[in-house]
């Protein structure tokens, strides 16, 4: 249980924090995907400090701040439910599993802190 508890964790971690560096390097696919869903570009980088907020904290879950850990999980599923009634929303579906993906990683994520 310990290799799946880590992997799923880290394997959040890796792609939120490489999502945030995405969003701050204000990469040509993240402009495009939220011009189309309705998010002015003006919020990206906001945006990736939420996620690498999400990402350190789980970090810090990993190392044994639980309580942080769970409270990054929390924050991130909420982010990623937002994002997929963003695209449902905007009628974008032909994507909407990266939002998806995302946040299944974060809910594993949430449900492992929980079993810790």
């Amino acid at each position: 249980m310990h290799t799946i508890y880590v992997t799923v964790i880290v394997a959040t971690i890796l792609a939120n924090a490489g999502m945030a560096a995405a969003d701050f390097a204000k990469a040509r696919f993240v402009l495009a995907n939220s011009a189309e869903v309705g998010v002015p570009p003006s919020a990206v980088p906001v945006l990736g400090v939420l996620k690498a907020a999400g990402a350190v904290g789980l970090l810090a879950g990993l190392l044994g701040f639980v309580p942080l850990g769970i409270a990054a999980a929390v924050g991130l599923v909420a982010f990623f439910l937002g994002a997929l009634a963003v695209h449902v929303r905007a009628r974008v579906f032909y994507n909407i599993a990266f939002p998806g993906t995302y946040l299944a990683l974060a809910a594993a994520s949430l449900a492992l802190l929980f079993t810790r």
